[in-house]
């Protein structure tokens, strides 16, 4: 089955990138959420996006206006019914998207295709909540998604290949780039990532350096683009958190244990950016390291 009508669950950061890549495609999108604000602050995000996009010359006015006029919203997961792929979008929270694939499996049609956008959560245990986890799989969208190249492709054990060769194509025809990761806790990228934001984490906690001298010595001594604490906010501490105890729970090896400071600012609310305090300060014109 060509897949013509993406519908995307959740209009938060990932799910309105996700939403945007997939209409300046050429797919028609349904964006469900069960608040209208988050979907009207996600029509916001992507119009504003697209318009960066026009002024730097990425792409056209022409594009951008019917990529907009692709995107259809619906709060109710009714509006999901005629969908040829769905991706799940919601919070890095397992329990969390369980429970939408529990509610939307009645209502997709029978063929259709179904995904998560799961940074870190075993896709065979997904797949498993599901009636199709023969056509589940793992489609790991980077952030921003507009401007990342990167997309993971993970298989369940399940997972047939006319899925995965559904993926391949999906993919290719967002202008995207595949690397194809084992079902294994947090992947590829996050594997590798999340652990050395921790590590930071911990130097910050240890007294090691502060939180400028750390960013200062990752970005400058490593040419990293963003010092680790900047990009811990910017992924969200919350997050960070989630895929590390998945890491800690699916190895079992102490060196994938949280750093209590990262469970400390997620205990205060202080998520990063989303919540204007993370390990920086983002409520003034500059931001301010809070430690």
């Amino acid at each position: 089955m060509t897949v013509q009508k993406v519908g995307v669950i959740g209009a938060g950061q990932m799910g309105n990138g996700i939403a945007h890549v997939c209409a300046l495609a050429g797919f028609d999108v349904v964006l469900n959420d069960i608040e209208e604000r988050r979907i009207q602050a996600a029509l916001d995000t992507i119009d504003t996006n697209l318009h960066r996009q026009v002024a730097r010359g990425l792409v056209s006015e022409e594009a951008a206006t019917k990529a907009l006029g692709r995107i259809k919203t619906a709060t109710s997961i009714d509006g999901l019914a005629d969908v040829d792929l769905a991706i799940e979008a919601a919070t890095e929270n397992e329990e969390v998207k369980v429970s939408i694939f529990r509610s939307i499996c009645p209502v997709l049609k029978e063929n259709a295709y179904l995904a998560s956008n799961t940074s870190s959560i075993s896709i065979t245990r997904l797949a498993s909540t599901t009636d199709r986890p023969e056509r589940f799989i793992g489609l790991h969208f980077m952030n921003p998604v507009p401007m990342m190249e990167l997309v993971e492709v993970i298989r369940g054990i399940a997972t047939e290949e006319e899925a995965y060769q559904m993926a391949q194509d999906f993919v290719s025809k967002l202008g995207k780039t595949i690397t194809n990761a084992e079902d294994f806790p947090a992947f590829i990228v996050n594997r590798l990532l999340m652990p050395m934001i921790n590590e930071a984490i911990y130097t910050l906690y240890e007294g090691v350096g502060t939180v400028e001298a750390i960013d200062c010595a990752m970005e400058l001594g490593a040419n990293h683009p963003m010092g680790p604490l900047k990009l811990a906010d910017f992924i969200g501490l919350d997050t960070c958190l989630s895929i590390m105890q998945v890491l800690y729970d699916g190895l079992a090896d102490s060196k994938y244990r949280p750093c209590p400071l990262l469970v400390k600012y997620v205990e205060a609310g202080w998520l990063g950016r989303k919540t204007s305090r993370g390990f920086y300060d983002y409520r003034g014109e500059t931001p301010v390291p809070t430690r």
